[in-house]
């Protein structure tokens, strides 16, 4: 993070962060055709495997300093666990990864990407449940028992959209059963009555945050109706679209735009006077998951 001047306020190098830029810059090569975002994001690739991946246990290290040393406090926000690997961080570079090889058919970059869908797979999802396990210590032991729903409905059609940019045939067959096996239970297990999505629960199923949050309500609209497409099953498209009728009735602001970032289990906003976690924008809040659920569900519906 910088200051108003740019001067560095946390020089750390978060690998969520730089995730995000390659899936910037390959972003922005796709709409502009110009060399240097390409180059950039090649980059990145090569300083993310270069400083962070595990060569011996698979995956990516959560955090490295500014001269890529090793930190002690890996943390990507004072809600998470400090551990050396977590679900999130690796969802975001899969989903990097994804689009980069859009714009970059390179062979490291394929041999990388099925490489973290099998780690995706194998360790991250836990197959007994349905659901992400979210964190780990190097050898892949969870070190939490925590549900994130909203992370699950979205890891449901990242991970197929993975497989699929790939190419690989055996993946992509797994990655879709895996991808209805995802939405189904949380489908089942993380719905509110008025059709919102709950937030996290524990293991037992008891909700540590009842509260909806405006990003996971986004992605229940996508990741139902992945799920609708992949099986023709029709209370997939029914809950997509009864989320999407949460977020115009309860989530949009219509008085200074954008959307709520945080509601009650009752759908009331809180204000940030009230909550932190509740401004309009801010370093967690930004248009990505509600942009990007009108931009896929424009492109989905239109065929």
């Amino acid at each position: 993070m910088l200051d108003h001047q740019g001067n560095p306020l946390s020089d750390r190098k978060q690998i969520y962060a730089q995730a995000f830029a390659v899936y910037a810059l390959a972003e922005y090569y796709r709409a502009t055709a110009k060399p240097e975002s390409l180059e950039l994001a090649q980059r990145l690739f090569r300083l993310i495997e270069g400083h962070s991946r595990d060569a011996v246990w698979k995956g990516y290290l959560e955090a490295r300093g500014r001269d890529w040393s090793a930190l002690e406090d890996m943390r990507l926000s004072e809600k998470d666990l400090n551990c050396p690997k977590s679900m999130n961080t690796h969802l975001h570079v899969m989903e990097a990864y994804t689009n980069l090889l859009r714009v970059w058919r390179d062979p490291e970059l394929e041999a990388r990407q099925k490489e973290l869908l099998e780690v995706t797979m194998d360790r991250i999802v836990d197959n007994a449940t349905g659901h992400f396990k979210l964190f780990f210590d190097n050898q892949w032991n969870s070190l939490s028992d925590h549900v994130s729903f909203g992370h699950d409905i979205e890891g449901s059609w990242l991970i197929q959209e993975a497989a699929e940019v790939l190419g690989d045939r055996a993946l992509l067959d797994r990655a879709r059963k895996l991808a209805l096996r995802m939405a189904q239970t949380v489908y089942e297990e993380g719905l509110d009555k008025d059709g919102s999505l709950f937030y996290e629960a524990d293991s037992k199923g008891l909700m540590t945050d009842p509260n909806k949050h405006w990003w996971a309500q986004a992605e229940a609209v996508v990741g139902f109706y992945n799920a609708y497409q992949l099986s023709g099953q029709e209370h997939f498209l029914k809950q997509a679209y009864r989320v999407w009728k949460y977020i115009e009735t309860n989530i949009v602001d219509r008085v200074h735009g954008e959307w709520h970032a945080k509601l009650s289990p009752a759908g009331a906003p809180y204000l940030e006077k009230d909550d932190a976690d509740a401004c309009l924008a801010g370093p967690w809040k930004c248009p990505y998951h509600n942009s990007r659920v009108c931009y896929e569900m424009m492109e989905r519906l239109s065929k």
